[in-house]
C-alpha cells in the first residue's frame, strides 16, 4: 500500500496497515492539519469548507472520515457530495467559503484516493502553503473543538447544475451555434462523475444526439481512467459505428478533456488546449501560458494574433496560475487536456473546454478533423532515465546545460532545451530516481531520436 504526501495533496492507496496508504488515521491526520492551516491564514470568515468527491468506489467511506474530522475542528461543512473537480472549486467561491477538499485521485487506477486541498479563492494550495501542511500534520499540532463549538454539515446537491449554469453563461459560449449545428455527440465518462456532469451539459448547450459511453457513475472504472490514445479504442470505434460528429473523454474528476475526430482518431490531449486558445484568441486577443512540458502548438498559435504573448510556466498547475496571472493571459492550462479559462475560474475544467470546442467547431463549419489540420504538426516523445538513489540529478542537469548553453534554455523547472525546430524537457521526478525526458518535434521519430540522444548523454555523464 502506498501514501504520497507532497505540496499539492495527499493520495494513496486504500488499506494497509496505520503506516501505509489512504486510511481513516491519515484522513483524520491530514485533514485536522489543513483546518488549522486554514484557521491560521483564511481572511474569510464564513468558517465554512467545501467537500466534495468522485464516483470512486472508497469515496463514501473517506468522505465521511472528511466531514467529521472537520466538524471536530469546529467548521460547517458544505457536503456537495458527488462533483467535478473544477465544480468544487466554484463552489468554494460561491459559498463565500474558508477553502475546500476535493475527494479524488484524478486519472489514478479505482484503489487510489486523494485529498486535494483549496483555498478560500478554490485554487490548490502553493508550495510553500502545501509544506506548511504537511508540517503540521509531521507535528499533530492541531486541536479538536470542544462540545460546544464543534461543526455542522450543510448538504447542497445542486453544485453541478449551479457550475453548468455559470458555463452558459460565458460570453463566448454560443448556445444558439451549437443547436443550430445538430452535432451527435459521444461521451465516455469511465464511470465517475463526469456521467452525470456531461450528458447535463451537452443538453443544456442544445445537443439533442448524445451517445453515452461508461456515463453510469459506479467507481468501477472500464478502462484505464487517464484519457490517453490507447485507453480510448472503445469510443473510438463508437464513434464511427453511431457517425459521431465528435467524441469527448474526460479523467475521474473532469479537469481533463480528451477529444476524438468524428473519423475515429484522436485529436490528441495537447491540442484541446490549442483549439480552445485558438477560439478564445480570436474573440478577445491576449496572452497565454501554458507549461514547458506542453506542445509548442499554444505559441504558435497564440503568434498569429497581432500583440499576443505566450509564456512557459513550471509543470504543476498551481504555477500556471500563477505565471497567468502575472501576465493577465485570457486563456491558458496544460497539454495534458486542462483548459483553465479565467473568465470562469482558475481552475482547469473540461466543461468550460467543451462548451467552448463547441461553439469554436459551430463557427467554423468545419469536421473536427479538418480543424485539427489547421494547426501546426507536432509529437511529443516521454521517455525516462532510471538513475540509482546516490546519483546527483541537479548536478547531472547542470551539466546539460552547460553543455547546450549556445541553444534557448529555460531552467524554471529542470532544464529545457529549444532548438529551432524541437525541444527537449529534462525534470528531476519528485518520487523516485528518475529524470523525465519530455521531447517534441515535427515527427514521432524526430521527437524520440532527439530524447534517445539527451537519454544518451545523461548515461555517459553518469558513468
Amino acid at each position: 500500500m502506498t501514501l504520497i504526501k507532497s505540496i499539492s495533496g495527499i493520495r494513496g492507496t486504500i488499506g494497509g496497515n496505520p503506516e501505509e496508504g489512504l486510511n481513516p488515521l491519515a484522513i483524520v491526520k491530514f485533514v485536522a492539519a489543513y483546518a488549522t492551516f486554514i484557521r491560521k491564514n483564511t481572511k474569510v470568515t464564513t468558517n465554512k469548507i467545501v467537500v466534495g468527491r468522485d464516483a470512486r468506489i472508497s469515496g463514501p467511506m473517506v468522505k465521511n472520515v472528511v466531514l467529521g474530522t472537520l466538524m471536530g475542528m469546529g467548521f460547517d461543512v458544505v457536503d456537495i457530495d458527488l462533483a467535478t473537480t473544477p465544480t468544487t472549486e466554484l463552489a468554494v467561491t460561491m459559498e463565500g467559503a474558508c477553502g475546500g477538499i476535493i475527494l479524488t485521485a484524478s486519472h489514478n487506477p479505482k484503489q487510489w484516493n486523494a485529498l486535494k486541498l483549496l483555498n478560500e479563492k478554490g485554487e490548490f494550495l502553493n508550495a510553500a502553503e502545501g509544506a506548511e501542511v504537511l508540517a503540521l500534520a509531521a507535528k499533530d499540532d492541531f486541536t479538536f473543538a470542544d462540545v460546544d463549538h464543534l461543526g455542522k454539515i450543510i448538504t447542497k446537491t445542486d453544485y453541478i447544475q449551479k457550475h453548468i449554469d455559470s458555463v452558459l453563461k460565458l460570453d463566448l459560449v454560443d448556445v444558439e451555434a451549437i443547436k443550430a449545428a445538430h452535432f451527435k455527440v459521444a461521451v465516455d465518462c469511465v464511470n465517475s462523475v463526469g456521467g452525470i456532469a456531461i450528458p447535463a451539459l451537452l443538453k443544456a448547450l442544445g445537443v439533442e444526439h448524445i451517445v453515452e459511453l461508461n456515463c453510469d457513475p459506479t467507481g468501477h472504472f472500464a478502462h484505464n481512467p487517464e484519457p490517453l490514445p490507447e485507453n480510448l479504442t472503445d469510443i473510438s470505434n463508437l464513434i464511427r459505428t453511431e457517425k459521431a460528429d465528435v467524441g469527448f473523454v474526460v479523467d475521474p474528476d473532469v479537469d481533463r478533456l480528451a477529444i476524438v475526430c468524428e473519423n475515429g482518431e484522436m485529436f490528441v490531449e495537447e491540442y484541446t488546449l490549442v483549439a480552445v486558445a485558438d477560439y478564445v484568441l480570436s474573440r478577445t486577443p491576449g496572452n497565454t501560458v501554458s507549461n514547458l512540458s506542453s506542445s509548442r502548438a499554444l505559441r504558435d498559435v497564440t503568434r498569429r494574433y497581432a500583440g499576443c504573448e505566450y509564456n512557459a510556466a513550471a509543470v504543476g498547475e498551481v504555477n500556471v496560475v500563477t505565471k497567468m496571472k502575472e501576465t493577465n493571459a485570457v486563456i491558458g492550462g496544460e497539454g495534458n487536456g486542462g483548459v483553465i479559462y479565467p473568465a470562469s475560474h482558475y481552475g482547469r475544467d473540461a466543461l468550460v473546454g467543451i462548451a467552448l470546442f463547441l461553439t469554436h467547431l459551430a463557427k467554423k463549419q468545419m469536421k473536427v478533423s479538418e480543424l485539427r489540420a489547421t494547426y501546426p504538426p507536432y509529437f511529443i516523445s516521454k521517455q525516462k532515465v532510471q538513475l540509482t538513489p546516490e546519483i546527483d540529478v541537479d548536478a547531472i542537469l547542470a551539466k546539460v546545460k552547460e553543455k547546450f548553453a549556445q541553444y534557448d534554455i529555460t531552467d524554471i523547472d529542470g532544464v529545457k532545451i529549444d532548438f529551432p525546430d524541437k525541444w527537449v524537457h529534462l525534470r528531476k521526478s519528485n518520487t523516485e530516481p528518475i529524470i523525465r525526458v519530455y521531447a517534441e518535434a515535427h515527427t514521432m521519430q524526430e521527437a524520440e531520436e532527439i530524447g534517445g540522444e539527451l537519454i544518451q548523454i545523461i548515461q555517459e555523464m553518469v558513468k
